[in-house]
């Protein structure tokens, strides 16, 4: 494990699994914190720090892939946004921002690096049950399981169901897809639309 917000760590990532490996045929950036605290409370620390994790880290990391995936002319990097980059929810500005960020370096390092035959897309996701709110309250997974019951399709996802849209977006059954950003949030983004 290591701290992807650090000098050196997504080159030494990419080196281990290139070592490991061989080449490096995709990448997918999960990682992503939240700060649940309104604008005028966040410090400059907390707003940096989500930025970070969420978008500086997952921009350096798709810049060493791609170093890694273009002689071999192939590679997909699949990134992890979420329907929040194109809504407003008040106390989780700096997540917003960061993850619509990530959704417009999708958009622009897809065009710049698809004649080297590398695809960029990205997720964007609605509640998953995961651990990702458990620094900001007691039970981050049931939270999001409850939030989720919101969405047209009544429910949060399973990390699975997530997954499983990663895996289709790295295979080549998605080869004529390139800097989309495909909507994973049962139903939230057509239902505010």
């Amino acid at each position: 494990m290591a701290d992807i917000t650090q000098d050196g760590a997504a080159e030494s990532a990419v080196a281990l699994a290139v070592e490991t490996f061989g080449r490096l045929d995709i990448l997918v950036n999960n990682a992503g914190i939240i700060i649940n605290k309104r604008v005028l409370d966040m410090t400059r620390e907390e707003w940096e720090r989500v930025q970070a994790v969420n978008a500086t880290a997952a921009f350096l990391h798709c810049r060493e892939a791609v170093k890694a995936m273009m002689p071999n002319k192939s590679g997909a990097i699949v990134n992890i946004a979420s329907y929040a980059s194109y809504f407003a929810f008040p106390t989780i500005a700096a997540y917003t921002a960061s993850k619509g960020a990530l959704a417009q370096l999708t958009r622009t390092l897809a065009l710049e690096v698809i004649e080297h035959g590398i695809r960029v897309n990205a997720i964007g996701v609605g509640d998953v049950v995961t651990n990702i709110l458990n620094e900001v309250m007691e039970d981050g997974p049931g939270f999001l399981a409850q939030h989720g019951e919101g969405a047209p399709i009544g429910r949060a996802a399973q990390p699975e169901e997530i997954a499983e849209v990663a895996a289709f977006l790295a295979s080549e059954r998605a080869s004529f897809m390139v800097g989309s950003v495909v909507m994973a949030d049962g139903g939230m983004t057509v239902a505010a639309g």
